[in-house]
């Protein structure tokens, strides 16, 4: 059966002329409308623990990650890529936290806030970032410890703040004592505090270092002790030739 078609001839005009009217109004209207503009959108805060809990369905780990996606893709938005320096570093901590507390075992957090986000061209919110990761050292020392490491090593060399630096190399020392953890990274307060020319501390240090026993590599055992000799010998403030540094 052939459905009935009217032909185009039987259309009134007045309808032919509203949508005439119409069409010519939508090209004036799209003509003269200001082009779309990509338009960046603030980081919102991050949600509470329990919600999260409540949506990762018992899939903790899972959420962290894909937690995790979303914070690091958020500079990169519709149009627009946005510079780590114009982020709110204090919300970005905290949804680092949230990765990191569904998810403890999980070292990108981590990562993420000393190799990336810390690297920014802006002291104030390089420290948010340091400070996050010295606060989240002491949940678990002896894994979380390269962080921490690479953090005293951006507040000595890129934030040129040595009593930060000995900071944090300070706490990797006393608290990351467990057995995998490199005499280098219990070692690099000695340097730290040759550079702020704390000979008598460094001394101490070495000496602490030779007789508590967790240094037993021969090659780092007699590093140290040579350079407790340089500093016995010399009270010149720089001897920082002849040795490996972290």
């Amino acid at each position: 059966m052939r459905a009935h078609v009217k032909p185009f001839s039987a259309v009134p005009r007045a309808v032919l002329a509203l949508l005439a009217l119409t069409l010519v109004l939508q090209i004036l209207w799209q003509a003269l409308a200001a082009p779309p503009r990509a338009r960046a959108r603030d980081l919102p805060p991050a949600p509470s623990l329990a919600a999260l809990r409540l949506a990762a369905l018992g899939e903790p780990v899972a959420l962290s990650k894909l937690t995790m996606l979303y914070v690091q893709g958020f500079d990169e938005q519709a149009g627009l890529s946005i510079a780590w320096r114009d982020l709110d570093y204090g919300k970005v901590a905290l949804w680092l936290q949230r990765v990191l507390e569904l998810d403890p075992r999980g070292q990108y957090p981590l990562l993420a806030a000393s190799e990336v986000y810390g690297a920014v061209a802006d002291p104030a919110r390089a420290r948010v970032m340091l400070e996050f990761v010295y606060a989240r050292f002491d949940e678990d020392p002896n894994r979380r410890w390269p962080w921490l490491a690479h953090a005293a090593l951006v507040a000595r060399h890129r934030l040129h703040d040595l009593p930060l630096a000995r900071r944090y190399a300070q706490a990797i020392r006393l608290r990351a004592t467990g057995p995998q953890v490199p005499a280098w990274a219990r070692e690099m307060e000695v340097f730290i505090l040759e550079d702020m020319n704390e000979l008598d501390s460094a001394r101490a240090l070495i000496g602490g270092l030779l007789r508590d026993g967790l240094i037993t590599d021969p090659h780092e055992l007699k590093f140290l002790s040579d350079r407790l000799d340089q500093l016995n010998r010399s009270n010149a403030p720089n001897l920082r030739d002849g040795g490996p540094k972290p």
